[in-house]
C-alpha cells in the first residue's frame, strides 16, 4: 500500500432425467449454456434490490456510515444507493467515482480499519456499490473494500458477471481481490494509490492481464494517487504516534 503492506459438494456426474421410455437422459450442462450469456448484464427488478440487506458494517449494530457521497460532484448519498431505475442514479466520471472511493476510505479509520474505499460503475457510470475496508470491524480476513463492493453489486445483478462494470479503488488491488475483479468479469479496475508489497495489477504480478487466466481486466493507476497515498501515510502515522 503505497509506503506500507495494506492491507463442498463433491464432483457428480451429469445429472440424468427420466425420458418417457424411461430411460435415463442427461440434461442439458447448465454451466456449458452460461457461457453463451448476453453481454449485457440484467438487474434484478429494484423491488427485489431495496429488499436485500446491505453487509457487514451496515448490519453492525449502533454503526451507520454517513454517505460517503455526500457534496461529491453534486451527488447525494440517496441519490446514488437508490434501488431504483436506471435514470435514478446519477452518472459519475471515474475521477469523481474516485473522490466517493477516497471519502468511502476515510470512514474506516472510525473501526480500526485501514483507510481502502471502493466503489463499482456500471458501463454508463452510475454508482451500483461503494464500500471501505471492514476487516477489524468484522472480524473477516476478506472484508477488503473492493471485495465487499462486488459483493453488493452483485446483489443487483441476476447471475454473477459483472459484464461491462467497473471499480475504482483507493489502493492498487491485492491477488485476492485482483482475482475477484477477474471472477467477476468486471472489464476495468482504477486504482490510486500502488502497493509495491502486495499489489497484483501491477506491482508484484498482474493478474489482471494474465493470459493463462479465461478472462482480463483493463487497469488504470494513479488516479488520485496522492490524495489516496496521503490518507494512508496519515492513518500510519497516527498509529505510530499511539
Amino acid at each position: 500500500m503505497g509506503a506500507a503492506t495494506m492491507r463442498g459438494r463433491r464432483a457428480r456426474g451429469p445429472i440424468r432425467s427420466r425420458g418417457a421410455a424411461g430411460r435415463s437422459q442427461p440434461r442439458p450442462d447448465v454451466h456449458a449454456a452460461n457461457f453463451g450469456a448476453s453481454a449485457t448484464p440484467v438487474l434484478r427488478d429494484s423491488t427485489v434490490v431495496s429488499k436485500i440487506p446491505s453487509e457487514l458494517g451496515r448490519r453492525a449494530e449502533g454503526w451507520v456510515a454517513p454517505s460517503s457521497l455526500d457534496g461529491v460532484g453534486g451527488v447525494t448519498g440517496d441519490e446514488a444507493a437508490s434501488p431504483g431505475t436506471d435514470a435514478a442514479r446519477p452518472v459519475v466520471s471515474e475521477s469523481q467515482a474516485m473522490e466517493i472511493a477516497l471519502a468511502e476510505a476515510a470512514l474506516a479509520p472510525a473501526h480500526g480499519d485501514v483507510p481502502v474505499g471502493a466503489v463499482v460503475l456500471d458501463a454508463e457510470g452510475r454508482v451500483l456499490a461503494r464500500r471501505h475496508n471492514e476487516r477489524e470491524l468484522a472480524g473477516d480476513p476478506t472484508a477488503h473494500a473492493e471485495l465487499l463492493a462486488l459483493r453488493d453489486a452483485a446483489a443487483g445483478f441476476v447471475g454473477w458477471r459483472l459484464l461491462g462494470t467497473r471499480v475504482v479503488s483507493t489502493l492498487e488491488p491485492c491477488p485476492m481481490c485482483a482475482g475477484a475483479l477477474v471472477a467477476a468479469r468486471v472489464a476495468r479496475v482504477v486504482y490510486a494509490a500502488s502497493d509495491p508489497k502486495a499489489g497484483a495489477c501491477g506491482s508484484l504480478m498482474n493478474l489482471c492481464s494474465d493470459p493463462r487466466l479465461n478472462h482480463s481486466v483493463e487497469v488504470v493507476s494513479g488516479v488520485m494517487g496522492e490524495e489516496a497515498s496521503a490518507q494512508l501515510r496519515a492513518f500510519f502515522a497516527e498509529r505510530r504516534s499511539r
